[in-house]
């Protein structure tokens, strides 16, 4: 069994100098998302109209999307922005840069 390298990390969430404003919003937000798919299986379960299951996807993954939004907004004014200040911008730029390509595909 071969183990993935560790992703270099500039900043981590447990730094006291990084904000993390919207934790809790993000959580509960989370929280919602694990219940509305949820019900999902159970529209699955119960046979329900392929439409309005579909149309439940679909509010997920916009869900899902505004999770992303506010994480990378909380990543460039925290972490990013620190790291620029400590000459460490362009490594924070590209790491940056790379997750936005794989969630935009």
């Amino acid at each position: 069994m071969t183990s993935k390298p560790e992703a270099r990390q500039l900043c981590h969430p447990s730094d006291p100098t990084v904000v993390q404003p919207h934790k809790q919003a993000l959580l509960n937000r989370l929280n919602r998302i694990a219940g509305q798919v949820r019900g999902i299986s159970g529209m699955i379960e119960g046979d329900r109209y392929c439409i309005d299951i579909l149309t439940q996807v679909s509010a997920i993954q916009s869900a899902l999307d505004a999770v992303a939004l506010q994480l990378i907004e909380d990543h460039t004014k925290g972490c990013v922005q620190k790291a620029v200040r400590q000459g460490d911008g362009d490594a924070a730029i590209s790491e940056l840069m790379g997750v936005l390509r794989k969630i935009s595909r």
